[in-house]
């Protein structure tokens, strides 16, 4: 499961109750969801040029993890955050920077923090795996984070997962670049958009142009087939989640099946 602790499109304006927080943690063991993912919210930037701001992210991010860990929460997602008005390479370092800091004032925390890949959209950092690399091996390849991985920004960055050659690549470039080990979420989200368009827009499981045979290939790798799939398909009412659902799961089903 995934969520978010707070408004993601606005800034913190109170944290979680610890009773919110015991509710919340008895709940999850009640129902037995693991692992609980939470997403940071859009309105943080790691990589941003303005210097109050890159303060001000730094501070919300660390009582997030905080917050995320309090929630018993295993991972904590983030978006690595976008360059605009610098270099890429300035980018890269400032998100290290900032997860050295993090890092540091968080040592007590159990919460890892997830990279996730982006569509590379207004100069959004993580449209590449090397990306990851960079910033890990500035941060001496902490333990406390890996990568999330999203099957639509994927697609819009120019990965042509609808492959199997290609889901092949993509997991040894994974590997390459960062280690398999790393990866523990995968955002499970079918595009309309053109390849490598680099235009951030998810549709249906199965309905896009990933399509039926692209997350079936996924689905059937052996060193993706067991991490947590998280849908992030469009949602008008309850009825499209347990659409996207069904079609993912019969979809991974057929898939093993097959491989078997």
């Amino acid at each position: 499961m995934q969520i978010f602790a707070r408004n993601p499109r606005q800034w913190r304006k109170a944290s979680l109750s610890q009773e919110d927080i015991a509710i919340f943690k008895e709940r999850v063991q009640k129902e037995k969801i693991s692992p609980v993912a939470v997403h940071i919210p859009y309105t943080l930037n790691l990589a941003t040029a303005k210097p109050h701001f890159y303060k001000v992210t730094i501070k919300e991010f660390i009582a997030d993890l905080i917050e995320a860990d309090k929630l018993g929460a295993q991972y904590l997602i983030t978006h690595m955050g976008s360059h605009r008005g610098i270099s890429e390479e300035e980018g890269l370092s400032k998100i290290a920077k900032a997860l050295e800091e993090i890092l540091k004032a968080t040592e007590g925390t159990n919460t890892m923090i997830l990279l996730e890949n982006t569509s590379g959209s207004g100069k959004w950092l993580g449209y590449t795996f090397s990306h990851h690399r960079i910033i890990l091996g500035q941060i001496d390849f902490s333990l406390r984070v890996g990568i999330c991985f999203d099957t639509a920004h994927a697609w819009a960055a120019g990965y042509k997962i609808d492959e199997k050659n290609a889901v092949d690549e993509l997991v040894n470039e994974i590997d390459r670049e960062i280690g398999i080990e790393r990866l523990k979420v995968i955002h499970l989200n079918d595009t309309q958009t053109n390849l490598g368009s680099r235009h951030d827009r998810h549709f249906d499981i199965g309905e896009g142009n990933i399509g039926k045979n692209g997350f079936s290939y996924i689905f059937a790798h052996p060193s993706l087939r067991d991490l947590p799939f998280i849908l992030e398909t469009p949602k008008k009412s309850d009825e499209d989640d347990l659409r996207n659902l069904d079609m993912a799961r019969r979809l991974y089903k057929n898939a093993i099946l097959q491989r078997n």
